[in-house]
């Protein structure tokens, strides 16, 4: 089972919700959990009646914190492309 975390406890929170405000200020992050096995975190986002998951591994997250601009504009692809996803978004 993966464990909830708070957004205090992840690495560069802040912009990765200030990413995903800029591609659509309607969606809310909703929890998020640290998947040990993957070193990665799952956000779970929220859009009307809708939930989309998304995994951004530790590293890109810890990397953020110096304002990476290689891994931001990676981290803004990673996020565009699974919101714009159809397949992505399931009825909640």
């Amino acid at each position: 089972m993966d464990r909830q975390v708070s957004k205090y406890e992840v690495p560069s929170y802040e912009i990765v919700e200030e990413k995903i405000k800029e591609i659509d200020g309607s969606i809310i992050v909703f929890r998020i959990f640290y998947i040990f096995m993957q070193i990665a975190y799952k956000f779970q986002l929220i859009k009307n009646d809708r939930l989309c998951t998304i995994e951004i591994p530790r590293k890109m997250l810890e990397g953020l914190k110096a304002r990476n601009v290689m891994l931001e504009e990676e981290l803004t692809r990673l996020l565009d492309s699974t919101i714009q996803h159809a397949d992505c978004w399931n009825k909640v």
